[in-house]
């Protein structure tokens, strides 16, 4: 397994996944971890995710580029990808890549994946709604949708 790609946010759930990789992954060191973090332009709206599409994000991050909204968007982004990689250092790790995309979590991931070709997609299991009794809805999109091996943290 050389290229193992780990979905973040500011859940739980994500640093469960963070914290179980470090501990499934033993016996080998891959070659990459790919942090990722997906940027929500409408936060957590059901109204938002349903309403928006690439289009529409791309010319809402374009139309709100330089203003205070999009500082904070990305210097949040920057303290989750850094607070991960805290984990995957002091576990050991090297190779950690990072990236921040705006966009839909789990067609950005899926995307990635992808684009990234990754041996493993490793994400948390609930994000912040409670209507997804055992999953959350971007880690069943994931695992129903990916080409690749996906590892759901709980």
């Amino acid at each position: 397994m050389k290229k193992i790609l780990l979905a973040v946010d500011d859940t739980k759930g994500s640093v469960r996944a963070a914290e179980m990789l470090t501990e499934w992954v033993t016996t080998f060191q891959p070659e990459t971890i790919l942090l990722l973090h997906v940027e929500k332009m409408l936060g957590r709206s059901l109204i938002g995710e349903s309403l928006e599409s690439d289009v529409d994000i791309d010319e809402m991050r374009a139309s709100l580029e330089g203003t205070e909204y999009i500082k904070k968007l990305d210097d949040r982004a920057r303290r989750i990808i850094d607070y991960h990689k805290q984990i995957l250092e002091r576990a050991g790790f090297s190779g950690i890549e990072s990236m921040v995309k705006p966009g839909h979590p789990a067609e950005e991931i899926l995307s990635t994946a992808t684009q990234q070709g990754v041996d493993l997609i490793v994400v948390g299991s609930r994000g912040k709604r409670r209507h997804d009794f055992l999953l959350g809805s971007v880690s069943r999109e994931v695992a129903n949708s990916a080409d690749t091996a996906v590892l759901i943290a709980r």
